[in-house]
């Protein structure tokens, strides 16, 4: 039977057969017995070798947390193509998660631009354990009170949420349920009230 398939293959397809699969799009795949085992070990290797972080040290916390930025008109440009190959290797080497659940998480900053003093918003969201899609912008209006800035970001993040779930019944993956975390309770409240 295994001979059979094959013989179809070749004769629709130029292919070889060059042995047992071992390694396929940063996949390292083992048979064994009774099972198959699979690794991105490999591909983590690759990627940290290809970007120059072979010898880096280890950190928790990558940054310092309490670090406000600023413009820097004099600094150097972040050369773009290295930093999307970057996060493109990093997505791909999380997408391999089952869990299919859409969720966001939003936060405001209160006078987080140094530089104007604007509040600002930030958001991700994640499709299972994947991050997906990530913002952090400065909001557009002033708004003194904490709960509408929370509002306004928590807005910002579901109006995402609900462009992501439209893309995502494009490809016939259906979100019952979106789930967004707030961690402001007036603007929680704000939300629930059907009159604003």
């Amino acid at each position: 039977m295994v001979q059979h398939f094959i013989q179809q293959m070749q004769s629709e397809f130029e292919m070889s057969l060059i042995g047992e699969l071992t390694y396929f799009l940063g996949l390292l795949v083992k048979q064994m017995k009774d099972t198959i085992f699979m690794s991105q070990g490999k591909y983590v290797k690759n990627i940290v070798k290809k970007f120059g972080m072979d010898n880096g040290g280890h950190k928790r916390t990558p940054a310092v947390t309490h670090l406000k930025l600023t413009n820097d008109e004099s600094g150097i440009s972040v050369d773009q193509s290295m930093y999307r190959s970057m996060i493109g290797s990093l997505l791909y080497l999380t997408a391999s998660s089952e869990n299919s659940e859409l969720m966001g998480y939003c936060d405001a900053g209160w006078a987080g631009s140094a530089d104007d003093r604007k509040r600002t918003s930030g958001g991700c969201s994640f499709l299972g354990n994947n991050l997906a899609s990530w913002f952090n912008k400065k909001q557009n209006c002033v708004s003194l009170p904490t709960a509408k800035a929370e509002y306004i970001a928590a807005g910002t993040c579901c109006s995402q949420l609900v462009w992501m779930k439209q893309m995502l019944k494009e490809y016939n993956v259906e979100q019952d349920v979106l789930t967004l975390y707030c961690d402001n309770l007036s603007a929680i409240n704000i939300s629930k009230n059907p009159i604003q």
